[in-house]
């Protein structure tokens, strides 16, 4: 009774002290980095058969253990592989702050935007999808003000302006808006994705079917529509179980899965989470990089697979 009541509190497991595993991390940076790995994509692969890595809540890194989802800055998810951006923003008078919830993340849209545009520029070869939704703000007509801040903190000529998937060549230097809110079309639409995204675990027991949902939804990628992105949720919380506690529950079973197909060539499309780890973040990458060719071992795969076989080992000596 005492342990089930330790797992319903959701609090089992979480020391005052940061993680860095080779699934799951919330040390303020990333093990190693892979900050240009689209480059050694085709440029006529379309972007829809492509699999990347993303971050749930990707700015929330303020607000105590149940608002908090990342604890890397924006640039060092880019920077670690991170192609996928789920961003939230709170709609007052014309101003777009972040929020997660009732959660300021001391921030605004236009840091996200400038810091895109940073990393864009510098590594070329690369695109940026962003998920775009109104949080703890009603107003149902943020498209004005995100119109607004794209021109004041990026460029127009910088996004993709179209809801048809491009290719990788196309989309390289570009940010595409997957638009989350009514208004003529920025980019794509959220809803034209096929979406796993079964957030709410209410407690830690809840953990299994959370991840019988990411399960099912990566095991359908393969071989669902390959003109759609996939995009699956790993992230999930509840009143009694905190992100952080979910992710370091769902993630070694995602990583284990993982690594059980890495000598397959599969289209898995965005595995989004919370407080990934660089090594989880590399074996995603590698999903796309053996499709065409295995290219020569970086030091970041390398290290990746000195991170799988001490993982393998850990996990032995537990069972």
């Amino acid at each position: 009774m005492f342990l089930e009541v330790i797992l319903l509190l959701g609090v089992s497991g979480l020391g005052s002290g940061a993680i860095q595993r080779p699934d799951y991390d919330d040390t303020p940076h990333p093990e190693f980095l892979n900050p240009s790995w689209m480059s050694h994509l085709p440029d006529d692969q379309p972007l829809s058969e492509v699999t990347m890595p993303g971050t749930h809540n990707t700015m929330a890194l303020f607000g105590g253990v149940y608002a908090e989802c990342q604890t890397w800055t924006l640039a060092s998810q880019l920077r670690a592989g991170v192609r996928f951006l789920d961003i939230r923003v709170r709609h007052v008078r014309g101003n777009l702050t972040l929020h997660h919830g009732v959660s300021y993340q001391r921030a605004h849209f236009g840091h996200v935007l400038e810091g895109v545009v940073d990393f864009l520029t510098e590594f070329p070869t690369e695109t940026v999808l962003m998920r775009v939704k109104e949080e703890f703000s009603e107003t149902y007509g943020i498209y004005g003000a995100v119109v607004d801040y794209i021109h004041r903190f990026a460029h127009w000529d910088l996004l993709w302006h179209s809801r048809l998937v491009p290719t990788v060549g196309e989309a390289r230097g570009k940010l595409i808006i997957m638009q989350d809110f009514p208004g003529p079309d920025l980019g794509m639409r959220y809803g034209s994705m096929d979406i796993a995204d079964n957030w709410k675990v209410p407690t830690l027991l809840h953990v299994e079917e959370k991840w019988q949902s990411v399960y099912k939804h990566l095991e359908a990628a393969p071989g669902g529509d390959m003109a759609r992105i996939f995009l699956t949720f790993s992230s999930g919380a509840g009143v009694f179980a905190f992100p952080r506690a979910v992710a370091q529950r769902v993630h070694p079973q995602l990583y284990d899965y993982l690594r059980s197909k890495s000598d397959v060539s599969l289209r898995l499309g965005i595995i989004c989470m919370d407080f990934p780890a660089a090594p989880m973040i590399q074996m995603i990458i590698d999903f796309q990089l053996r499709r065409e060719f295995r290219p020569v071992p970086t030091v970041a795969t390398l290290k990746s697979t000195i991170e799988n076989i001490r993982h393998k080992i850990i996990s032995q000596n537990i069972a």
